[in-house]
Order: C-alpha cells, then sequence, then structure tokens
C-alpha cells in the first residue's frame, strides 16, 4: 500500500536516506511533511493535513455540518470536528532493550524505532494531540506524559534523539505499568522486536484494552531476522545475555525460520483476535507504511 508521489519526495522515508540526516527532529519534520505531501496526490486524501479537523461524515451526523467545499475537492462528506472531537492523547512506547542494538550501521533496530516514534509524535502534533512518551528495556527508563503544550513536541524528540541501548527484555513489566497510570481513554502505540515471551507481552498489551485503551502494535525486525542470509559457519551473540554459539546456518535455518515465522504469526494471530492492531516492520522498508497504518487505526477509532 504505498503513497503517490514523486520520487524525490519518497526517497527521504527510504531508511538508508533518513540514516544519513540530521538529528531526529530533522528526520521526523522530513519524513511526516514529505508523507503529508504524498498523502495529497494519493488516493488517501482523507488522511490528509485536513484529518486533524475533520472526520467522515456518520449516519445520525447533522447534515448541516458537512464541509461541502471539502466534498467537492475529495468527493467525501466530512464534518468539522468539535475541540473535543480533537483532541486525543497518544502515548508512545519505544523498546530500548539490548536486542534492540541490532542492525546494519546508521540504522539499528533502535535507530529505525526512535524514527519512528519520533515521526509518529511529529504527525500527532500535526492533528493537535497529546503525545507522551516511554521507553523501556526490562522497566521504564524514562516517561513522558502525553501533553500537546507548546514546546512538549521538541522535548519528546529531544528525549528520543539521547536514547541508549538498556538491558535485557521484560515488555509486560512496563506494559503493565503505564496501563496502571492513563486515567484517561486515549491510544497506546507499541515500537519493540517483541523478542520476548508472547504470552507475557500479550497479557501485558491486554491491560490496556480493560481500561478502554486502544493500542496499535510495531514489530520492528531487522531483514536478516526475518531471511537468516547466512551461509558460513557463523558466531551467533544473544545482545540481551551475551550468551554465544556457534551453527552452521544450512543445519539450522529452517529451524530458525520456523521459529520466528511461528512467533509472528502468533503476535497477529492473538493479538488480532482481541482487537489489537500489529504490523510487522523491517528496516529495510520506507516508514510510509507504519506512517498509514497508523492513521488508518486512528480515523477507524475515533
Amino acid at each position: 500500500m504505498a503513497v503517490g508521489g514523486p520520487a524525490g519526495e519518497r526517497r527521504f522515508l527510504d531508511p538508508a536516506v533518513l540514516a544519513r540526516l540530521g538529528t531526529l527532529e530533522l528526520k521526523a519534520r522530513t519524513i511526516v511533511e514529505g508523507f503529508i505531501s504524498g498523502l495529497h496526490r494519493s488516493p488517501f486524501k482523507g488522511f490528509s493535513v485536513e484529518f486533524a479537523e475533520y472526520r467522515q461524515y456518520m449516519p445520525g451526523d447533522d447534515l448541516a455540518t458537512i464541509d461541502w467545499k471539502v466534498y467537492a475537492r475529495s468527493d467525501r462528506h466530512y464534518i468539522k470536528k468539535f475541540e473535543e472531537e480533537t483532541n486525543l492523547g497518544c502515548h508512545i512506547m519505544l523498546d530500548v532493550s539490548a536486542s534492540m542494538a541490532y542492525g546494519s550501521p546508521g540504522m539499528t533496530k533502535l535507530e529505525y524505532g526512535s524514527c519512528l516514534a519520533a515521526s509518529l509524535a511529529y504527525l500527532m502534533n500535526r492533528q493537535r494531540d497529546a503525545v507522551g512518551l516511554t521507553a523501556f528495556d526490562d522497566g521504564i527508563v524514562t516517561m513522558l506524559p502525553a501533553s500537546a503544550r507548546p514546546g512538549h513536541l521538541r522535548g519528546v524528540l529531544v528525549t528520543l534523539d539521547r536514547l541508549t541501548i538498556g538491558k535485557q527484555t521484560n515488555v509486560s513489566k512496563p506494559l503493565q505499568q503505564l496501563a496502571e497510570s492513563l486515567s484517561k481513554r486515549g491510544m497506546v502505540v507499541l515500537i519493540s522486536d517483541l523478542l520476548d515471551d508472547p504470552e507475557r507481552v500479550i497479557r501485558g498489551l491486554k491491560h490496556f484494552q480493560f481500561r478502554g485503551t486502544d493500542v496499535i502494535v510495531f514489530q520492528v525486525l531487522h531483514v536478516d531476522e526475518l531471511s537468516f542470509p547466512f551461509n558460513r559457519a557463523t558466531r551467533f551473540e544473544d545482545l540481551e545475555t551475551d550468551r554465544q554459539v556457534t551453527a552452521v546456518p544450512a543445519i539450522v535455518r529452517d529451524h530458525y525460520l520456523e521459529a520466528m515465522q511461528g512467533l509472528i504469526e502468533r503476535y497477529r494471530r492473538e493479538l488480532g483476535a482481541v482487537g489489537i492492531d500489529y504490523h510487522l516492520v523491517d528496516t529495510s522498508q520506507p516508514l510510509e507504511l507504519s506512517l498509514l497504518a497508523y492513521l488508518s487505526t486512528r480515523s477507524r477509532d475515533y
């Protein structure tokens, strides 16, 4: 599902190009502005910058609230949002555990996840939504409460820029801690490689649903983790435990790929069964796909 737009704009969504840009703030601005520009030229006009001020007409809405100028441009019925409809509390959770350090120079899983988190925060801010950030490994490393105050977005982006790799993963613990701290209904976006016990992760995510919070999950993996492209005898190291093992890829490849696919399918199946949006992302994919997935969830649920 690609978003239209000139190649010159779309190339800024390529992770290889993003890695060469400066600060995370510059990357986020470049990504989102290019993304929105592409949306203006795409069939997804309902997700344009007007998304911040309008929502689609639904049966029962007052016909007098339809904006006919927007209808003339998009051939779709939209109504002006009331202020209380516009503002949503969105909380981004980013995994900074040691396994997120894997990846190519300039674009590890953590760097890709940070770039995605920054882009989502920038996009949420454009929509006048309150944005919060929680970074975690086996516990919460840093937390910024959701806010739409002027200057808050910059605080989120600076915090993301300064994050460093942490310790072992324990996704379920910080999920439960955050769920217990949220007082209002909103949305939580989890960005993680999810290389943890899936039963505990899924149970942790369900805590948000018990509290009426919508959840979207981005499982961020490197293409190596998905394809296992190694050919020669290789020494593999667990980045979280420092345990090392030497293996012949031809012997273990099928077993590894079967196990990885099983993990992915379990997340997709069990999260989907309880209404949690799950998206698999590899670090070679343009970020536009994830931004579009977020907007799709946002527009459907709100």
